[in-house]
């Protein structure tokens, strides 16, 4: 079962992630503000971390960067605002997912059950592979572009790894979706193109192996 830590200025949200959380099965602890949300991570592990944006004392966007500083745990964002500008910042400090309120409980926890099995069931990637330049170690889930290392959120991560995985085979936009955000996603696909315009611009000059299939989605193309 999860450890999950819920941070909301509101008591009812907390109670009602907490209380579907626990029927789960799940262990919940609570924080009413960004700064409690921060020393609670840092004190202690969990298996994901959900913050609320408009938060006192800290903000779910400061405390999730934050938190970033010594921790890789997954991170859902929740927020009354679901403007894209809120989501794609939110995508760029770390977020591993962005839930606009009023929420479903059930969709909330589909999201926790799927982020979290996402990441367990990467395990233990022990190869390196390399192409060219650009060289992704699994096991650490560490990239380097010409021996220096790059700093990846932890969805440009699970991104690349899928492509990767998935080399010079044509993949929709839904199916990076359903595989890497790990859900039935509902909304537009435009996520998956702001993710790879990011992931690309991390990787410099190797940004050609990310191949544009145009009308129907992405693959990672190499000889």
């Amino acid at each position: 079962m999860y450890k999950i830590l819920v941070a909301d200025d509101e008591q009812m949200i907390r109670e009602v992630i907490k209380e579907y959380a626990e029927y789960e099965g799940h262990t919940v602890v609570e924080a009413a503000d960004g700064m409690e949300a921060v020393d609670k991570a840092r004190k202690e592990d969990f298996d994901i971390i959900i913050l609320d944006i408009m938060m006192p004392r800290l903000d779910g966007f400061s405390a999730c960067k934050e938190i970033r500083k010594t921790k890789d745990t997954p991170v859902l964002m929740l927020s009354a605002r679901g403007e894209e500008y809120d989501k794609l910042f939110g995508f760029e400090i770390g977020a591993d997912d962005y839930v606009v309120k009023p929420f479903s409980p059930k969709e909330v926890m589909a999201r926790i059950n799927a982020i979290i099995k996402r990441g367990h069931s990467a395990g233990v990637q022990p190869e390196t592979v390399k192409f060219e330049g650009l060289e992704i170690n699994f096991s650490s889930r560490d990239v380097k572009i010409d021996g220096k290392k790059v700093n990846l959120t932890p969805k440009e991560y699970d991104l690349l790894f899928f492509l990767v995985k998935n080399k010079n085979i044509a993949l929709t936009r839904n199916r990076l979706l359903e595989e890497v955000w790990g859900y039935d996603f509902f909304g537009d696909d435009r996520t998956i193109d702001t993710h790879i315009k990011m992931l690309r611009n991390n990787l410099g000059k190797y940004r050609k192996f990310v191949v544009t299939l145009r009308g129907m989605g992405y693959k990672f193309e190499v000889e």
